[in-house]
């Protein structure tokens, strides 16, 4: 307290003589933050320097929140997507996933994430599709686009907006079950003309890691023109129908219900891979956000201690100076 009530008289007494010009207490072309500068930059200098440092720390705080809550969806996604894998694989076992196979007219179904802060698995998936989209283009080839999830529309509304057919958004607002992704297969089934559709996803492996996917699934006159040129396609073959249905009634049945069962893994895999990028992003933020608040402690600590320094030069000085 002492030290302060010096610094103030020092400030009251030493201002009329280092002011180059007469004070005015009209004059306004000085601010009061240069006034403040000119007067106080030692104690300006520590409070920026404390403000960073509580910005920091919450921001920290936020990122570790963050990353517990994704840790928590993860646990609660992974098992779902882990028992999806059980519906398709039959059907790539049946139909077979011949993503090579040459058609004309070619779907695109993009998913993504509605929110960000998880990395690159949306880039990833973005930048496999345009792939897709560049190879399978041509004068006598059409390829359209079926969106789902917000970050994969933005980034695909800005170079392709007259190439996508159908945008789906907010998928993930409500825990996804096979029903509500059926009914969005229909819809896509419904509105869109093909001859492949292949699937674009991020197939979750663990937390650090993900494998960007394509799954084809084909059209019931592809399954069988395909099967009738000798084209290897899976055991269908294999079987024999039986029944009032035709084989290509059949087809058609299968197709859906397997279009349906790859987009109901895909949907939970590429949510598993959101979180678990989201896991390992906030945890990077949370350790750069530690570093960053070791870096400014030190920094005000520096800043204090000359600003200390400073102020016993100042008083020593001018006890001195009575003195003598």
């Amino acid at each position: 307290m002492a030290m302060a009530a010096l610094r103030r008289e020092g400030r009251r007494f030493a201002a009329p003589l280092i002011s180059p010009q007469p004070i005015n207490p009209l004059r306004s072309s000085i601010s009061p933050a240069e006034d403040q500068a000119f007067l106080g930059v030692r104690s300006i200098s520590t409070q920026i320097v404390r403000n960073r440092m509580k910005s920091v720390r919450n921001i920290q705080k936020i990122t570790k929140a963050m990353k517990m809550v994704a840790a928590s969806k993860l646990r609660a996604i992974q098992t779902r997507a882990e028992n999806s894998r059980g519906l398709w694989q039959p059907f790539t076992a049946l139909l077979g996933d011949t993503p090579s196979v040459d058609v004309k007219k070619n779907v695109i179904v993009t998913i993504s994430s509605d929110k960000g802060l998880c990395g690159g698995i949306n880039s990833t998936s973005v930048k496999i599709s345009r792939a897709l989209h560049k190879l399978n283009s041509g004068p006598d080839k059409e390829s359209k686009y079926v969106v789902l999830g917000e970050k994969a529309k933005a980034q695909l509304l800005r170079d392709s907006k007259k190439d996508i057919e159908l945008c789906l958004t907010e998928l993930q607002k409500n825990p996804l079950n096979y029903t509500q992704v059926s009914v969005i297969a229909d819809d896509v089934l419904k509105n869109v003309e093909y001859d492949a559709l292949r699937i674009v996803f991020n197939k979750f492996q663990s937390v650090v890691s993900f494998l960007p996917t394509t799954a084809t699934v084909l059209s019931p006159e592809v399954v069988e023109r395909e099967a009738e040129s000798g084209g290897k396609l899976g055991e269908l073959d294999n079987y024999e129908i039986e029944g009032g249905e035709t084989k290509s009634e059949v087809l058609q049945n299968l197709t859906e219900f397997q279009f349906s069962c790859v987009m109901f893994n895909a949907v939970l895999e590429n949510a598993c891979s959101e979180q678990g990028a989201r896991m390992s992003a906030m945890d990077s933020s949370s350790r750069n956000a530690g570093d960053m608040l070791d870096r400014l402690t030190l920094t005000y600590n520096r800043t204090r201690q000359a600003s200390i320094t400073t102020e016993l030069i100042e008083i020593i000085s001018g006890a001195s100076a009575l003195e003598g």
